[in-house]
């Protein structure tokens, strides 16, 4: 039977990384087999560490902003045969852990992803909802929790090192890897990851919208190859971000 590592990214996370934790332990009892817990700590000043590892999980530390570094980390860490990994702000579903490892027993898959849902939803949710299936569907570049052994994690490099888009961009690498085994990439069928709603309870449903209108001209700059007005955007949505 596989032993699973579950990676968590946390930074400044001590309103979620509780209800994470127990959503995993959830879904490693159901599983029945080994699994770990290993909640990286992005920067924290707050609690985060302390409750994780109250928790039953253990604690590593990481000061890189990119998050792709920060899963590299707990990658490294790792002890178990399958590497899982999910945000510490969203949950899993009890039988993520048992599906993926059925699907990777199988030998027919070199790992994938799992479906997204909301853990609430609106009009503006749905229409993001619906975008998401239609573009993991056209593309197959599943993401969300990402699950794979960790054998082919350390032989695509890990998680690709980018500061934004780093899940689309592992999944084609898998995708790609998988391929020349023979294997592919899926996704799982029962379970799904519980998404969080935070950043859009606190600033709109229209969110991504709402920035891609404001933020224009940022955009277009950083496809010219000026990244410095995008790295402070994504420094202020997700690496300094702690609503």
């Amino acid at each position: 039977m596989y032993s699973f590592s579950v990676i968590v990214p946390a930074h400044n996370e001590e309103k979620y990384v509780v209800r994470c934790i127990r959503s995993v332990r959830k879904a490693a009892e159901r599983f029945g087999g080994d699994t770990e817990i290993i909640v990286v700590c992005n920067r924290c000043t707050d609690r985060t560490a302390e409750l994780a590892e109250k928790h039953g999980a253990r604690v590593i530390y990481n000061e890189d902003r990119c998050i792709a570094k920060v899963r590299n980390a707990g990658i490294r860490a790792a002890r178990g045969d399958v590497i899982m990994t999910i945000d510490c702000d969203n949950r899993m579903t009890p039988g993520t852990i048992k599906e993926a490892a059925y699907l990777l027993r199988s030998g027919k898959y070199i790992g994938g992803g799992a479906p997204i849902r909301f853990e609430r939803y609106s009009f503006p949710l749905w229409c993001n909802d619906l975008l998401c299936r239609a573009s993991f569907g056209i593309t197959g570049l599943y993401c969300g929790i990402f699950w794979a052994e960790k054998k082919t994690f350390l032989a695509v490099d890990g998680f690709e090192e980018l500061k934004a888009m780093e899940d689309a961009a592992t999944a084609k690498k898998l995708k790609a890897y998988g391929k020349k085994q023979g294997k592919g990439y899926t996704v799982l069928r029962k379970n799904h990851l519980i998404n969080s709603t935070r950043k859009y309870d606190d600033l709109g449903d229209w969110l991504y919208l709402k920035l891609m209108i404001e933020n224009a001209g940022t955009l277009i700059r950083a496809a010219f190859g000026d990244r410095s007005g995008l790295d402070r955007l994504l420094d202020r949505l997700f690496y300094d971000y702690n609503g």
